[in-house]
């Protein structure tokens, strides 16, 4: 072990910044770790993750499916994952007292359900591991140095001029461009931010009055585009939500943003099946429920309110019964469950869990090291880098690999 007294500055108190801090400091207890934050909180993306829950990490222990779930950087990250998985968190955790679960649809929490467990345990370990944690701090500059290191000014709270050997930026996806600049400067090149995970604002909905509704398994087509996802789907008063929305959104990140979020979403409620498998389906179901009454029996296990709102639309009456439905009024409710034109004017985004896809593109930097190919002993981790998952837990797992590796390499 390296055991040098070097000085190794975080920027950032966040998720990747915590990890980055603990894991150098662990790896050498001689080493000085300054984690700089410019506010005065921490952990705060963990602290309100899945409904302050945190989802830590998903239930995907294999590399090569892990980086499936990558719109952006999925390639590049397989090694890393290789290092330092999924598994691998949840047995750092482990050690650390904090036991996760894993539930139906692979997203991993911890046994507490509470997002300050998860909170506590990076914080104390970075108290044991001897970290030091400047809050209210600001790196103005940073100066690389011909001897190697860097020149860093500190203002705020802890306001000093230092030298440290290693950095490491972890400061998180930043809205907008000229939030970059500072590393443009250095000589990297940025991938423009634009926002990722978001929802679809719809605001002449006709499923409006049907707020809070959900379905458990749902397509949505981006009209004219090679955009498509399946899962649950929720319908909000300002439009469309859900895992299936959400994902959608990430993978389309940078079309969406080039179409200015207008479009039509075409939603298959029942995605299980197409026009041919629907129309033969619906015949057999006549042929032996002709006395029921189409308005009062859903069908395909959809919420009676989604239901009853779909055979009004398509102009069914009532009363009517299957037996005596006429073939056009049948076409559009056909039409209806399998393609219903949803017009989306614009997103919402929730700030808290606000996701970017760019920063930092990944062919300057040394993924092993988590070091910059342009700036020796520069460092990145987390959102700063042009890396986003979907939701289910991929973006903390890429803080978690691209924080570990880093601080790995900084020790030494």
């Amino acid at each position: 072990m390296n055991t040098d007294k070097r000085t190794v500055v975080v920027l950032g108190g966040g998720a990747a910044g915590f990890f980055g801090a603990i894991a150098c400091a662990e790896a050498n207890p001689a080493a000085r770790v300054l984690l700089v934050e410019k506010t005065g909180k921490l952990l705060s993306k963990v602290r309100v993750s899945g409904g302050g829950r945190c989802n830590v990490t998903h239930a995907c222990f294999s590399a090569a499916q892990l980086v499936q779930h990558y719109p952006r950087g999925g390639k590049k990250l397989k090694e890393p994952f290789q290092q330092f998985g999924a598994q691998d968190t949840v047995h750092w955790f482990a050690q650390r007292g904090v036991a996760l679960k894993t539930e139906a649809d692979g997203r991993m929490f911890p046994t507490t359900d509470s997002s300050e467990t998860i909170a506590q345990a990076l914080l104390d370990a970075a108290r044991q591991a001897g970290v030091h944690i400047l809050l209210n701090t600001t790196a103005e500059q940073f100066i690389p140095l011909p001897e190697g290191g860097f020149q860093v000014q500190l203002t705020g709270v802890h306001a000093q001029t230092l030298t440290a050997q290693r950095l490491l930026v972890a400061t998180g996806g930043v809205p907008k461009t000229e939030g970059y600049n500072w590393l443009r400067q250095l000589g990297h090149t940025i991938a423009e931010p634009v926002p990722s995970l978001f929802t679809f604002n719809v605001p002449e909905s006709p499923l409006k009055e049907l707020m809070g509704v959900s379905v458990p398994h749902a397509r949505v087509v981006i009209a004219g585009e090679k955009l498509d996802y399946e899962g649950p789907l929720l319908i909000t008063h300002w439009g469309v939500s859900g895992p299936a929305v959400l994902k959608l959104s990430a993978w389309g990140a940078r079309r969406l943003h080039e179409l200015s979020y207008t479009g039509t979403a075409l939603v298959n409620w029942i995605p299980t099946y197409n026009e041919e498998t629907l129309r033969q389906w619906l015949h057999t179901f006549r042929d032996e429920n002709g006395k029921k009454v189409v308005l009062v029996n859903p069908l395909f296990g959809l919420p009676q309110r989604l239901w009853r709102a779909l055979v009004e639309q398509a102009g069914i009456g009532a009363d009517v019964r299957w037996s005596e439905l006429p073939a056009k009024p049948q076409n559009r409710l056909i039409e209806l469950l399998l393609r219903m034109p949803l017009a989306v004017r614009g997103k919402t985004t929730f700030k808290e869990e606000f996701v970017t896809c760019g920063g930092v593109v990944l062919s300057e930097v040394n993924m092993k090291t988590m070091e910059s190919r342009l700036v020796p002993g520069l460092h990145f981790a987390g959102e700063v880098l042009d890396i986003d998952g979907i939701t289910g837990g991929f973006n903390f797992q890429a803080a978690w690999t691209t924080g570990y590796l880093a601080g790995q390499a900084m020790s030494r």
